[in-house]
C-alpha cells in the first residue's frame, strides 16, 4: 500500500513537470521552402529588314558611303558612266573634285552624261580634242555650287561652270514643270534623274554631252593692230609726185643735149666738105 502511494505520487509529479515544460518551450517555426529565382525569357533576336530584290532596288539614286565623298566611286557604283569616269581621271578633275568637296563648304553639282550620250557624238570627237580641250569639256559639266532639284527654277542664267564665264562657255537652265533642260548654244539636253544627292554634292544624269562653243566652234580671229598715228608737225615726203617728175626732167635734159651735139657735128662735116 505504501509502495503504491509512492508510485502514484511520483507519476503525478512526472506528469506535472512534463506538462509545464511543454507549455514554456517556444513554438517551432514553420518550415519555409527555399526562395526560387524568377525565370526570365531569353532576349529576342534583333529584327532585320528583309533584303530588297534587285528588281525593286532604286536604279538612279546611289546611297551615301562612309568616308570622303568620291565622285568617281559614286559614278562607278551607279554604272553606265565609264567614259565620263575616264575623262575625270585623264584630266585630273577627279582629284580637284575630291579636294573641293572635302575642304570647302561650297558644294558641287555635276551633270553626268552616260555612255549612251557619249556614243551619240560623231566618231572620233573626243580623240580629236587636245588635253586642254578635254579638261575644259569636263569642267563644263561641273558647277562649283550645290544645286538641289528644287532650286533649278530659281537659278540665275547663265550658270557659271568650272570652265569659266563668257558667251563661249555659257550654260543656261530652263524648266517646264518638273522637266529641266540645259542649253549651251550647240546642245539641248534634258536631266533624266538624280544619281546622287546630299547636302553638298548633287549628280544629275543628262541624256547628251554638253558641248561648249569655246571648244567645238572656231574662235574669232584676233583683231588687227591699229595703224600708228603720225606725230603732228612732221610730214612725210611725197615720193610719188617728186620722184617721177625728177626722172622725167632728167631724161628730157639728156635728150636736148644729145640733139645739140648731133647738129653741131653735122655743121662741122658740111664745112669740111665745102672747104
Amino acid at each position: 500500500m505504501k509502495h503504491q502511494s509512492v508510485f502514484s505520487f511520483s507519476l503525478i509529479l512526472f506528469l506535472f513537470y512534463s506538462t509545464r515544460t511543454i507549455a514554456q518551450s517556444p513554438a517551432a517555426a514553420p518550415v519555409q521552402a527555399p526562395p526560387v529565382a524568377p525565370v526570365q525569357a531569353p532576349p529576342a533576336p534583333p529584327v532585320q529588314a528583309p533584303p530588297v530584290p534587285p528588281s525593286q532596288a532604286p536604279s538612279t539614286q546611289v546611297a551615301a558611303s562612309p568616308g570622303p565623298t568620291d565622285v568617281v566611286k559614286i559614278l562607278e557604283k551607279a554604272g553606265h558612266f565609264t567614259i565620263l569616269v575616264r575623262l575625270l581621271k585623264a584630266t585630273k578633275e577627279d582629284s580637284e573634285l575630291l579636294s573641293e568637296l572635302n575642304n570647302t563648304n561650297n558644294g558641287v553639282t555635276m551633270f553626268a552624261p552616260n555612255d549612251n550620250a557619249f556614243s551619240s557624238l560623231k566618231v572620233g570627237t573626243l580623240n580629236s580634242l587636245s588635253d586642254e580641250q578635254k579638261a575644259e569639256l569636263t569642267k563644263f559639266h561641273v558647277v562649283p555650287t550645290y544645286i538641289s532639284s528644287t532650286q533649278f527654277q530659281t537659278v540665275t542664267n547663265p550658270v557659271r561652270t568650272q570652265a569659266g564665264t563668257g558667251d563661249r562657255v555659257a550654260l543656261n537652265v530652263t524648266t517646264v514643270g518638273s522637266f529641266v533642260n540645259l542649253t549651251t548654244g550647240l546642245t539641248n539636253a534634258s536631266v533624266l534623274g538624280t544619281v546622287y544627292s546630299d547636302n553638298q554634292l548633287a549628280i544629275y544624269q543628262v541624256d547628251k554631252v554638253l558641248l561648249p562653243l569655246d571648244v567645238f566652234t572656231p574662235k574669232p580671229p584676233a583683231p588687227a593692230p591699229a595703224p600708228a598715228q603720225e606725230k603732228p608737225g612732221k610730214k612725210s615726203p611725197d615720193v610719188e609726185t617728186s620722184t617721177p617728175t625728177s626722172s622725167k626732167d632728167i631724161s628730157g635734159a639728156v635728150s636736148i643735149v644729145g640733139y645739140k651735139n648731133v647738129v653741131f657735128l653735122a655743121i662741122v662735116m658740111m664745112a669740111a666738105l665745102f672747104h
